[in-house]
């Protein structure tokens, strides 16, 4: 499996990401700079976490007209798996891949923190080796988390299944009480109706190895591997 993780002026998790993939797919990724035109050829592309632009006029406005998001477009829309994390996501919905908005937090300040998150579904390229309610521990770190989506849309994500993981306790209670920014519905993560884009604020590429506290990270990236091979073998 062949990655790409795109690098925008400001982005502080691109080496993260990479070092993630490179461990589990076991080949180093592209890094493409935002000022290119074209992606090499890859089968998942990342949009890594930072402050793209130092989130000048609004997260991920500017990075979402950079000149490599066409090619990213293109690629979502033809099928290419596009994991979005924290600014990923923010850049995801500015280019209009995933529905919604990230807003400033609701306590107004930064949150950076291990959360809980309860898994909503298996049944995506991305969540596959995971359990539909499985609690996990995963990091955020963030300013501008607040997920929103008016009441028709919010209908349609559950109707579809199309939310990935929601903020809950320890023992998958969903309370407001877990929820680190005010997302509606306390979301986490949302795929796109071709459940072939991710985007998520927790962190998976903090949270791959032992020595971060926790892998349950990890099994995302592997779920990417496994439906890959899945579909290479036909």
């Amino acid at each position: 499996m062949q990655s790409a993780v795109i690098v925008f002026p400001g982005s502080n998790c691109d080496r993260d990401m990479a070092v993630a993939l490179e461990q589990v797919t076991g080949r180093r990724p592209h890094l493409v700079w935002h000022r290119e035109r074209e992606l090499p050829r890859a089968d998942l592309i990342a949009l890594p976490g930072g402050f793209s632009y130092g989130d000048y006029l609004r997260c991920g406005a500017i990075a979402a007209r950079s000149e490599i998001m066409p090619a990213v477009v293109a690629r979502a829309r033809a099928g290419v798996a596009v994991l979005g994390v924290c600014n990923g996501f923010q850049i995801l919905t500015e280019v209009g891949l995933l529905p919604g908005a990230l807003m400033r937090n609701a306590g107004l300040s930064f949150v950076c923190r291990t959360v809980r998150v309860r898994v909503e579904t298996a049944d995506s390229p991305f969540t596959r080796r995971y359990k539909a309610g499985e609690v996990l521990r995963i990091p955020v770190a963030h300013h501008d988390g607040n997920y929103f989506v008016d009441d028709e849309t919010l209908a349609m994500l559950e109707d579809e299944g199309r939310i990935a993981f929601r903020y809950c306790e320890g023992s998958g209670a969903i309370t407001p009480a877990a929820n680190p920014n005010g997302s509606v519905g306390n979301i986490a993560g949302v795929l796109n109706a071709g459940r072939n884009v991710l985007g998520m604020m927790p962190h998976p590429e903090r949270a791959i190895e032992p020595l971060h506290g926790g892998t349950d990270g990890r099994r995302l990236f592997e779920s990417v591997v496994a439906a890959l091979a899945a579909m290479a073998a036909g």
